[in-house]
């Protein structure tokens, strides 16, 4: 099978952890007897130092022409600190978003039994957590009108949503409690927030036609603390998309690292995937940083190209090179590998089909591992 992707590495982090995600994806293609394109784009900080454009025309084409999108991080101090800049890293994301159409950001949260020590969570808290977080990606404050007062000193960001922005992504997330656990918890603010009320009618409305799902009902804030306090009670999430930001990165406590947790932007056009954490520019270059989200990423890509036991082998050699604790710093400051490192042992061992008594104690030392 031949499938063409768009490859936006982006700021930071970003180059390193794609590369380890290409090499994976290199390695299931020759496994399984696929062939790869990469179209390689620019995005972000990297753009606006090249092109003045956090998203230059040439991206969203090539974007549009492919068949999945892998996406690295965008962000970058100098304009972080800056609030006069005009332009920004982060614009061109929400206009990729806008562009092809990306409405519906999927965040699984799975725990890796052999991770759960390094949760500060206890283990009783968050023992059996198996989630998802629906997000809508392309409407709500982030999307709405801005802007400031002409002395500068008040300013607005406006919060809009309409039923079918809310319908669209509600469908996907009651279709998935359905092949889950088969409960859905909408989050939402709607003792304050007119927005939220649309969305609780919307939902309220919908379920009627889902009467085997469990639909329950939490304030933001609630929902909030529930998610550190009981995380596994909950199966689905669905919510609106400042809430789902916050949300989905809350989760990342759970597993131990935001460097774990996989992501998909589903489109219009075509879909996205992306790990969640940001650019982590203090560690750019360091080959330091936890590549499996991204990877795992690349996984959530090939099931949308219905490459399911492909995807499925992506994630059991992950299980298997975390388990043997080959990690990377943030998640073992004692005992760890490069993040360059943990790219070349899960792609060798699915190029390989290496069995699992496979000895990886030389690994610390650089060497490939005993057969």
């Amino acid at each position: 099978m031949e499938k063409r992707i768009a490859v936006l590495a982006g700021d930071g982090i970003g180059p390193e952890v794609v590369k380890q995600a290409i090499k994976v994806l290199n390695a299931v293609a020759h496994r399984f007897d696929h062939t790869f394109t990469y179209d390689i784009a620019l995005v972000g900080a990297v753009a606006i130092d090249e092109t003045g454009d956090p998203l230059p025309d040439e991206t969203i084409e090539a974007c549009r022409l492919a068949d999945a999108v892998l996406f690295g991080a965008i962000g970058d101090p100098k304009y972080d600190n800056d609030p006069n800049a005009k332009v920004r890293p982060e614009q061109g994301l929400l206009k990729l978003r806008k562009s092809l159409g990306l409405f519906a950001n999927i965040r699984p949260v799975e725990l890796f039994d052999s991770l759960i020590s390094r949760s500060p969570l206890k283990e009783d808290r968050i023992a059996g957590t198996d989630l998802v977080v629906y997000r809508e990606l392309t409407g709500g404050i982030y999307f709405g009108d801005k802007g400031r007062s002409k002395d500068r000193k008040s300013a607005y960001d406006h919060c809009n949503y309409n039923t079918e922005e809310i319908l669209r992504i509600a469908k996907m997330a009651f279709e998935a409690a359905g092949r889950r656990k088969k409960k859905l918890t909408l989050v939402d603010k709607a003792n304050v927030l007119e927005t939220s009320r649309l969305w609780r009618e919307t939902i309220q409305d919908l379920a009627k036609h889902y009467p085997d799902i469990e639909v329950e009902y939490l304030f933001v804030d609630n929902a909030a603390m529930q998610v550190i306090q009981r995380p596994n009670q909950f199966d689905v999430i669905l919510t609106e998309n400042m809430f789902g930001d916050i949300i989905s990165d809350e989760t990342s406590v759970i597993t131990g690292s935001i460097g774990l947790l996989p992501s998909a932007s589903v489109g219009e056009q075509t879909s996205l995937f992306e790990p969640i954490h940001g650019s982590y520019p203090q560690a750019a270059g360091k080959d330091i940083a936890n590549p499996v989200a991204t990877i795992l990423s690349a996984a959530m890509l090939l099931d949308s190209l219905e490459m399911f036991k492909e995807a499925e082998e992506i994630r059991s050699v992950v299980r298997k090179v975390i388990e043997k604790g080959l990690v990377t710093p943030d998640l073992n400051p004692d005992s760890h590998v490069s993040c360059s490192k943990v790219g070349d042992v899960i792609s060798l061992l699915i190029e390989s089909d290496i069995s699992d008594e496979t000895s990886f104690e030389n690994l610390f030392e650089g060497s490939l591992p005993l057969i």
